[in-house]
């Protein structure tokens, strides 16, 4: 008798993760625009299957400091180098004319990880923001960080550029989980500090933090994960399902129903999120939350001004 040596089959999608392929003027104009500059979004370097919706409707997450990342998660689709290329000292000036040229009210601008350098990027990226503030004043401004390895000195530069509405950095997984999914730099309790300390250092920016489902995690940790961000100041949680971008990525190990989705997203209002986005295709940039973002950062601005009027 033979063994069988055949390769297990992939799990095939369900119904609820298919999406119609991106079209559209307006994703054609943005997609032209995007590659008339050189400029990298995260919507294409993550295969997001959100893509054609979200730039349908004029918007898009920026990726700034390059295309490659000096961390290897390995759930992550991004091109990783020890070394990569050297910082475009031109690049604040065109990312803030190309996002004036797109007309957004509300932009996800990210990064990739720059281990390499001295300052990990985070002088780079305030000038990026302050040049975007600069030729977009009314523009809200949400970035997705990296963790700069915990170092709150570097986030502070990040944070002191004063344009930043939402600062956003993804703990991606639950605990037990997490070295076996991200790269070994990242922590998940380096992750809740970095949330924490940009909660302690400007009180009034919104902190927002994302998980991906699918990995083998159980609903016990998922509520846990909650209960750890909403400890360290978080207001707006994300989760959706992990999809394996190749063959050399984490594989998929359930997916997800719809029908817990929405459990996850009753189970974290109720224990005092904000907000909470959560469904099979949410991502942490999707612009369902986005809206609700703009609305929220809204409110909070009437509220403040209504309490200067009685002073």
């Amino acid at each position: 008798m033979t063994e069988n040596l055949a390769k297990p089959q992939k799990m095939p999608k369900p119904s609820w993760l298919k999406v119609r392929a991106p079209s559209g003027e307006k994703y054609l104009k943005i997609k032209e625009m995007m590659r008339d500059r050189k400029l990298a979004t995260v919507c294409e370097e993550a295969h997001c299957p959100n893509l054609g919706e979200c730039w349908g409707g004029g918007t898009a997450t920026i990726m700034v400091m390059g295309d490659t990342c000096t961390r290897g998660c390995k759930f992550c689709n991004v091109k990783t180098a020890k070394k990569p290329a050297n910082l475009d000292p031109l690049e604040p000036e065109s990312v803030a004319k190309s996002l004036q040229d797109m007309g957004l009210s509300y932009v996800v601008i990210t990064t990739v990880d720059r281990d390499d350098l001295e300052d990990q990027g985070a002088g780079h990226f305030a000038n990026i923001i302050r040049a975007v503030k600069v030729k977009n004043p009314k523009l809200r401004i949400e970035t997705l960080a990296g963790d700069f390895q915990g170092r709150v000195d570097l986030q502070k530069i990040l944070l002191d550029s004063n344009g930043i509405d939402v600062f956003a950095h993804n703990i991606e997984t639950v605990e037990r989980l997490t070295k076996g999914v991200r790269d070994r730099r990242a922590t998940y309790r380096q992750s809740l500090d970095v949330l924490r300390s940009a909660k302690l250092n400007k009180p009034g920016i919104v902190t927002k933090t994302s998980i991906m489902l699918g990995l083998g995690e159980t609903r016990e940790e998922v509520i846990q994960a909650m209960k750890d961000c909403l400890a360290a100041g978080v207001e707006i949680f994300t989760l959706g399902q992990y999809l394996q971008p190749s063959q050399w990525h984490l594989e998929v190990k359930e997916f997800v129903t719809p029908e817990q989705f929405k459990e996850y997203e009753k189970l974290g209002l109720e224990l005092g999120f904000k907000y909470v986005a959560s469904g099979p295709l949410v991502r942490s940039s999707y612009r369902a939350g986005e809206f609700f973002i703009e609305a929220f950062l809204h409110s909070k601005e009437a509220a403040h001004a209504a309490q200067q009027e009685t002073v």
